[in-house]
């Protein structure tokens, strides 16, 4: 209502119409159009391009030896046929018929799976926990283990597997001295002997889950830290509800190399326990291919072994990577 008593009625506002375009301008937009779409159809083959050289890398070192391994796993191939003596024979499914049907396999294979999954939670414990205590430690001490674990990780397999067979020598060992347990043999017994590897194989591979772990932790932000410490958490608590929650993706990493890792172990085991052991109680499943492949000749049998030991490592690697993604994770 205005001063003079009348009521003011709103007037809508007229649409606003958008100026015609010049014939110069609508070209100067189809052509911005076209060269969007454009850049997005090329865009899409310019990370392969760039990958292409290491893929013709692993193609030629990876791909084409399972390839020929899965090739081989189908035929019946022995020293006859590797000679040229006898022409080789297929076989189908019967190499992994014959492997599936021996329970001689199913044994190795339960035994690989326990000994794989105790050197994965014992190395994960290990590193971690050493990760955490290179952030507790001054420069000087921080240094020193960063390099006694760095050592154990640069040595060869074949050398560490001998010092440890030394160092538990029954006759010359140091740690039977100290542990008074006179001429004890470590590789006699099925799992004191695996347990001696256990220790090799962790001795070997926590520097790894150390090394990444603690650059981990230093890149989480110290005032989150302070905060927990301030509010009264503890060391494992502060570990299990604020740096694991945050390392996880790189936990993610380490799990899944040290799965792969400890789940083909062959070095150790065939050193330390002189190729599996006293009447092959000491087996897993690579140590198990190559008596077939090489100590018996069955080239066919023994690739079929690798398969499925390659079918596993991927099973579990994309279950593992599935269960993850369920619960949010970006990997």
């Amino acid at each position: 209502m205005n001063d003079r008593g009348c009521v003011k009625i709103p007037v809508a506002a007229a649409p606003t119409v958008a100026a015609p375009r010049t014939p110069r301008e609508a070209a100067g937009a189809r052509g911005r159009r076209t060269a969007r779409g454009a850049a997005r159809r090329t865009g899409g083959f310019t990370p392969w391009l760039y990958l292409a050289p290491a893929l013709v890398v692993l193609g030629g070192l990876l791909v084409y030896p399972i390839y020929q391994l899965g090739l081989i796993s189908f035929f019946q191939y022995t020293q006859a046929q590797v000679s040229g003596g006898e022409p080789a024979t297929f076989e189908g499914f019967g190499n992994y018929a014959a492997l599936f049907g021996d329970p001689r396999f199913w044994q190795v294979l339960l035994a690989t799976v326990l000994f794989a999954a105790a050197c994965v939670v014992s190395t994960l414990a290990v590193g971690c926990a050493l990760a955490v205590l290179l952030t507790r430690v001054r420069a000087v001490p921080r240094l020193a283990l960063m390099l006694a674990a760095l050592g154990a990780w640069a040595t060869p397999a074949v050398t560490g597997s001998t010092v440890w067979l030394f160092l538990f020598d029954p006759d010359f060992g140091p740690v039977n001295r100290m542990l008074g347990l006179g001429d004890h043999s470590w590789t006699y017994g099925r799992l004191s002997a695996f347990f001696l590897v256990l220790l090799e194989v962790v001795w070997c591979s926590f520097p790894f889950v150390m090394v990444t772990v603690y650059a981990g932790i230093r890149a989480v932000p110290g005032e989150v830290l302070e905060a927990a410490s301030l509010d009264g958490a503890s060391q494992w608590r502060i570990w299990r509800s604020v740096l694991a929650p945050m390392l996880r993706p790189i936990l993610v990493v380490v799990t899944i190399q040290s799965v792969i890792w400890d789940f083909k172990v062959f070095t150790q085991i065939y050193v330390m326990t002189g190729g599996g052991g006293i009447a092959g109680q000491n087996l897993v499943l690579n140590v198990y291919a190559y008596q077939q492949a090489f100590a018996s000749s069955q080239y066919g049998l023994g690739s079929a072994i690798g398969i499925v030991t390659l079918l596993i490592l991927l099973a579990v690697t994309l279950v593992y990577l599935r269960l993850l993604r369920r619960q949010g994770e970006e990997l």
